[in-house]
């Protein structure tokens, strides 16, 4: 092989390998929003901040309610205030997904004081579709923006 077959060769390699990199379009894939900094936060060590609901509902499931218990005892114990943000995806109109996200909030705020917290530790807000947390429009994207969050109060 000559020298300048060489470095066709090496120039197609990287090129390749460059082509390979962008090919996603820089696009996340379900587990890189499940497992990554941006969608999975933490409450406290080993405490997920977020809560995940089916599509038009606010009631809790098992998975759910396991990661509340985890936080009611991480609240309990540290004495903090906490605000419960509730989300829904982008379907629906701006009230009907308000009023769908307060409905959330309150589900993971009555599941807290059923586990001992105070109510006066705890405030509810709904943001409704006004804060994706993935901006796309797919199944994926609707189901990550459906939950609660909760977060240390300022």
């Amino acid at each position: 092989m000559s020298l300048a077959n060489i470095r066709n060769f090496t120039l197609v390699v990287v090129l390749g390998f460059l082509l390979s990199a962008c090919a996603t379009g820089g696009k996340r894939t379900a587990e890189d929003y499940y497992t990554g900094t941006d969608t999975v936060k933490f409450l406290a060590a080993g405490v997920p901040d977020r809560v995940f609901f089916a599509t038009n509902r606010s009631s809790l499931h098992s998975g759910a309610k396991d990661t509340l218990s985890k936080q009611a005892a991480y609240i309990k114990s540290s004495g903090i205030t906490v605000v419960v943000e509730g989300h829904a995806d982008e379907r629906g109109t701006r009230e009907y997904n308000l009023a769908l996200g307060e409905r959330r909030a309150n589900s993971v705020r009555d599941y807290l004081m059923s586990q001992g917290v105070s109510a006066s530790s705890i405030t509810v807000i709904s943001y409704g579709k006004e804060r994706p947390v993935n901006p796309e429009s797919s199944r994926l994207a609707w189901s990550q923006n459906r939950r609660a969050v909760t977060v240390k109060a300022k």
